[in-house]
């Protein structure tokens, strides 16, 4: 088989202290945090359409990228090159899952059958890879925001054609994730939304979007799909509102059309500040609502209001979206995919591979530094202390469900002495951002 990153050999674990910039600094696959290898704590993902299909094409400007499988004219075989590629990239990082939309590993026919061959026979070629590879799919996806046809979206669209053609690309794209053994199944609503009131019925289309996804949840149990449903949010772009449009919405929406049993969440962090929450914010809401499911790994740029995608390098944010797996009992069978894409002028083959390892050792930083934490419990036991009035007296009566307004009303007029304590904010940070300079 073609080489196709000759440039860059294996990634190895060299520790801190390297100076090589294609070695991992903190991510040790196999060092052992708590009761497993970071490598399953962690479950990193390539994805694919960053990746591999990704030009550098923006706004203003063609694409800038280098990929030598861009030689390859016909387009199944540029498909199966980019497919070889992908295998190669995971094996130099040493990354187990890759996830993509069913647009990425195959080309579009002149109709549904054609392209549905397309894909089916692409996916006996990634069969073939992924055996001698051995790598896993962590999840596939449909995309239904790309070709024109979804102008007004694809489960909230208008028009019935297109709303029947979503259902066979998303009955497709699920079958070809079963048959990849894919561990999830993610329902990103491109372009699920609206951009003005005045031409839209808002209600009609959730409607439709629910049974759409209930069809789905029929046809997962008819085929013996056992793999993970999950919704991933995201506000504003590319319509002006998203009816996904962050983790609090999404639990709504499924609690309100009674899918919340079916399906957990999928968040991604330049999402989360789009929609004015941190990553940990949306983890934790994910988390205590037991509907955390898996991870996009990236950032955005708070100097801009659009989804940027860049690599994540923040530890400080890393450390507090691990402090939250870890609370959750770990991520699986989610994972961390990178859904992320090197700048523009990052066009070399090799930026690739440095993107990677930027991103794999920012979350192994993270994972090291949160299992510290919360062995060692500074923030657990400040916040348990925080709350310790509901723990005896009027406030477990409260917790029990023994008081109502007539009890309290007494307790309030008898006790005039209410006393605060200082919740220690800035010590609270201050501790995080020791922990993170110690750990070496």
């Amino acid at each position: 088989m073609k080489e196709y990153f000759n440039n860059v050999s294996k990634i190895n674990y060299e520790g801190p202290n390297s100076k090589n910039p294609y070695s991992f600094k903190y991510y040790n696959a196999d060092e052992i945090i708590g009761d497993k290898s970071m490598k399953k704590h962690l479950r990193f993902a390539m994805s694919y359409w960053h990746t591999l299909t990704a030009d550098g094409t923006d706004q203003f400007g063609v694409g800038t990228m280098l990929r030598s499988w861009n030689n390859v004219n016909d387009k199944m075989e540029l498909a199966k090159a980019r497919m070889e590629a992908a295998f190669e990239f995971m094996d130099k990082l040493n990354i187990n899952y890759f996830c993509f939309h069913d647009r990425d590993i195959a080309p579009e026919g002149k109709d549904l059958t054609e392209t549905n061959k397309n894909l089916d026979e692409i996916v006996s070629f990634c069969k073939n890879l992924m055996k001698k590879h051995d790598k896993k799919l962590l999840w596939g996806t449909a995309n239904l925001f790309s070709n024109p046809r979804f102008v007004h979206g694809a489960g909230t669209t208008c028009n019935v054609d297109v709303f029947a053609y979503a259902a066979a690309q998303i009955k497709k794209a699920i079958e070809i994730t079963k048959e990849l053994g894919g561990e999830n199944y993610v329902f990103w609503g491109g372009r699920e939304g609206y951009e003005t009131l005045l031409n839209t019925n808002m209600e009609f289309e959730l409607d439709n979007f629910a049974r759409l996804l209930h069809m789905a949840v029929d046809y997962a149990k008819e085929i013996d799909f056992k793999g993970q449903f999950l919704i991933e949010p995201k506000p504003k772009e590319p319509t002006k509102h998203q009816y996904d449009s962050d983790v609090a919405t999404v639990l709504g929406f499924l609690r309100k059309y009674k899918l919340d049993s079916y399906f957990k969440i999928n968040i991604e962090a330049n999402h989360a500040t789009l929609a004015g929450h941190t990553f940990q914010h949306e983890i934790c809401l994910a988390r205590i609502n037991n509907a955390l499911g898996s991870l996009d790994a990236n950032q955005g740029d708070p100097h801009l209001g659009w989804d940027t995608d860049q690599f994540p390098t923040d530890t400080y944010s890393s450390t507090l979206s691990m402090y939250e797996v870890l609370k959750n009992g770990g991520i699986a069978p989610g994972g961390l995919n990178f859904d992320a894409k090197v700048r523009r002028a990052s066009f070399e083959p090799e930026d690739l591979f440095l993107a990677y390892i930027a991103g794999m050792d920012t979350f192994a930083k993270g994972l090291r530094v949160a299992y510290k934490l919360l062995k060692d419990g500074p923030i657990e036991n400040f916040i348990k202390e925080k709350y310790s009035s509901f723990n005896t007296s009027i406030g477990k009566a409260i917790v029990d469900g023994k008081v109502g307004f007539n009890e309290l009303e007494k307790y309030a007029l008898e006790n005039n002495d209410i006393k605060n304590r200082s919740g220690r904010q800035e010590l609270l940070e201050s501790i995080v951002n020791q922990y993170l300079l110690e750990d070496k």
